[in-house]
């Protein structure tokens, strides 16, 4: 996978015009989020922004925080509420845009299960794949219901998630992707059904964002990078057909039902203008975090994101 996208990044470079090389490490495989990066290299928008973008797949999740902070990669896609956490750790990371602008986690239960509320979950398991912060999203979402954390069994699936549900193992699991796991579940067979936490006293967050270690970011590449998101997103919305079938021509293996019916799914909530900030949704999310013990105090803003083109 990684020498594919290195091969399309070079591909996409125009060699009688002078390029800034640029690396960006996904949070995971390529699918449907990183719609608008995957475009913005086939349509030539990265190349037209004077950059020669290396778009790298990680072996292991947690690492593009780590390779952004030691300075191995000019971005890294990651989360929101994972953000604050480093940042809280010490880690030198900041937010400098949007690419997933609406939490994509849910709480998902089977749709003709036992579970018609959040509080038939009392004595029942919930299925996990992080600690941390899916443990406060879910403690949040069981408040408002009445129950707390001791109320049910949490179970480490090893992020097999519906698969977990669908064979019984659990009753609910958290950490779901409301763009995939539903649909998943659905060409399975085993209709599945979300509780979503911003309907359940969970602030509102930003699911995928670019990160930068702020202390030896490029803002002039980064800025131009957003630049030709932005536009890659513009082009995704006007045309979603033509979009999905420049996506899933650059990658066969993604050729599928699933793919197909999340990027539907996941195109209304791309970031519109990523390089926008919303500082009150940050500074909510880390007075939330802190409340939740998972941070000590709530830290400005500004140490956890910027807004390049207010600068």
């Amino acid at each position: 996978m990684i020498g594919r996208l290195t091969t399309l990044a070079l591909l996409a470079a125009t060699p009688a015009v002078a390029q800034d090389e640029m690396t960006v490490v996904l949070d995971w495989f390529v699918n449907p989020d990183h719609g608008p990066i995957i475009i913005a290299q086939e349509q030539g928008y990265f190349a037209d922004a004077g950059l020669k973008v290396e778009v790298i797949a990680p072996a292991d999740p947690a690492d593009p925080p780590k390779m952004a902070a030691a300075g191995r990669a000019d971005l890294a896609i990651s989360y929101q509420p994972q953000l604050h956490l480093q940042v809280a750790e010490g880690m030198p990371l900041v937010r400098v845009g949007t690419l997933v602008a609406t939490p994509l986690n849910c709480l998902l239960v089977l749709e003709d299960g036992p579970i018609d509320e959040i509080a038939d979950l009392e004595g029942r398991k919930v299925g996990f794949s992080v600690s941390g912060f899916e443990e406060a999203l879910l403690s949040a979402m069981l408040g408002q219901a009445g129950l707390g954390a001791a109320d049910v069994e949490p179970v480490n699936v090893n992020w097999s998630l519906s698969p977990a549900l669908m064979s019984g193992q659990v009753d609910a699991v958290i950490g779901a992707f409301r763009n995939f796991e539903l649909n998943q579940m659905e060409i399975e067979g085993v209709p599945g059904r979300c509780f979503y936490p911003e309907e359940q006293g969970v602030p509102t967050y930003d699911e995928l964002i670019y990160i930068a270690n702020p202390e030896t970011m490029d803002t002039d590449k980064i800025s131009r990078f957003l630049a030709a998101t932005e536009k890659a997103t513009q082009f995704i919305v006007n045309y979603p057909q033509e979009s999905w079938d420049i996506f899933s021509g650059a990658f066969a293996e993604l050729q599928d039902e699933l793919n197909e019916r999340a990027w539907a799914d996941t195109i209304p909530r791309f970031a519109l203008r990523p390089e926008a900030l919303d500082e009150g949704r940050y500074a909510r999310f880390e007075s939330f975090l802190n409340e939740a013990g998972l941070v000590q105090g709530a830290r400005p803003v500004a140490t956890l994101a910027v807004d390049l083109g207010a600068q």
